[in-house]
């Protein structure tokens, strides 16, 4: 059973979880601090926004990070039609945590350097 950083009532909620995303922590804290609190549209178009660099937050896009944040986004609405709820009224709470880590394969120059993974939380509530 995995723990949340939030847990709602289960009726107007909807959960996403990612696991050991290739990404920078450090980049995904800051997305998910930035995402919190609003709701899924403005979210989605936000990540969009630094995607296609229309938008920079403090002169970075984040386009890595933005892309796999907006993916567990999408299958989170996903979810939301599938239980019924209205996706204009859901809110956004992310929070990201720092994953495993697993050194890169053997090589010389490369020896004792370990990839950056992160996990990454969505819970989208109900207003």
């Amino acid at each position: 059973m995995l723990k949340y950083a939030l847990n709602p009532m289960k009726k107007n909620t909807v959960k996403v979880y990612g696991r050991g995303l290739r990404i920078s922590p450090k980049d995904s804290k800051i997305l998910c601090s930035e995402i919190s609190g609003r709701p899924l549209p403005k979210a989605k178009a936000f990540l969009e926004r630094l995607l296609s660099q229309t938008q920079s937050l403090d002169g970075k896009y984040y386009t890595k990070t933005a892309g796999e944040i907006l993916e567990l986004l999408k299958s989170a609405e996903n979810n939301v039609e599938f239980k019924g709820l209205e996706a204009e009224r859901m809110i956004v709470n992310a929070s990201a945590h720092q994953g495993f880590r697993f050194m890169r394969p053997r090589r010389f120059k490369m020896r004792r350097q370990q990839r950056k993974v992160a996990n990454v939380q969505l819970v989208l509530c109900q207003k």
